[in-house]
């Protein structure tokens, strides 16, 4: 197979389904040889990786002529995040790649939130980005180091809860708002080994989100343009995994049907410097006319 990514090594992180079977597919369309990690077919990660939906997204790829393999290592677990990494280079001679997308949901409005709960979400999306990454930097560092001209891509997986935040999705809004300040973060300091960090806030049809925003998430039945499709998510995830991406960093990139847009972000407003240390009341002051003068935020997600 031929395309974009052609001998490019992926790993996809919670491909058995929904955003990461999609982002499997296409990166094996394009030419990738793809890792297809899950932990197993129910939302929750439980399951048979060798005999649930990530073998049936190998057999896919297989069928149309590319190459993939199936990894069930829990990604967020140090060890089974270094074995994760490993499998690719043994299976592949080499690891190009990362998309991190695996992840889980526990909502609940704030204050019925449970510990249990938080643990869960933000193990599985904060560390479960930041560990197989970790593993996958040491092994490009160590081809920099040894001369080779690296061309590396993580790709991370935030959400607009992310960065707008929304009701009832605390947890997975903080772990969120966690992947799009580590994205930067990795940009920053691993552009010299020759990798570029993005993030993209996809909005698509997957098991986390059709049954929280069921109208929005339904698929037309008149045969229109399915713009919830997690189909179309993807051709942005295979050209930031490609050659071709070289330069684009420390970007989150907001995704929809087919709509792309760079995410703006945090950036330092407008400042009233007192020249002293200032008191109480006079701080109150202050902050309201900064406040008059500052553009509303973003309402949050589930607001009216």
């Amino acid at each position: 197979m031929s395309g974009i990514c052609e001998g490019r090594v992926a790993i996809v992180t919670g491909s058995g389904r929904g955003l990461g079977r999609s982002h499997a597919l296409e990166l094996a369309r394009q030419g990738a040889k793809v890792v297809v990690n899950d932990l197993g077919a129910e939302l929750d990660g439980s399951g048979n990786p060798t005999t649930g939906p990530a073998a049936d997204v190998v057999a896919e790829i297989e069928a149309m002529g590319g190459e993939a393999i199936v990894n069930g290592d829990d990604v967020a677990d140090w060890d089974g995040a270094q074995s994760l990494v490993q499998s690719a280079i043994d299976a592949f001679g080499r690891l190009d790649v990362v998309v991190n997308n695996a992840g889980v949901v526990r909502d609940r409005m704030f204050v019925s939130a449970t510990e249990d709960e938080w643990d869960a979400v933000v193990r599985v999306h904060l560390k479960g980005h930041f560990a197989p990454s970790r593993w996958a930097v040491q092994h490009w560092r160590d081809r920099a180091k040894a001369g080779e001209e690296v061309q590396a891509r993580i790709i991370n997986t935030t959400s607009g809860a992310g960065l707008m935040g929304s009701i009832g999705q605390s947890a997975y809004s903080a772990a969120k708002a966690g992947i799009a300040g580590l994205t930067l973060v990795q940009a920053a300091e691993l552009g010299r080994y020759g990798i570029t960090a993005n993030g993209i806030a996809p909005s698509a049809r997957t098991r986390m989100t059709e049954g929280v925003f069921v109208e929005m998430m339904a698929k037309p039945t008149d045969g229109s343009f399915d713009a919830m499709s997690p189909d179309n998510v993807s051709p942005l995830v295979a050209w930031l995994a490609s050659v071709d991406s070289s330069g684009v960093t420390g970007r989150v990139f907001e995704v929809e049907g087919g709509k792309v847009s760079v995410a703006e972000g945090w950036r330092h407003g407008s400042v009233i410097d007192n020249g002293a240390r200032w008191e109480p009341p006079d701080v109150g002051v202050a902050v309201r006319k900064l406040l008059a003068e500052a553009p509303e935020p973003a309402p949050v997600y589930g607001t009216t």
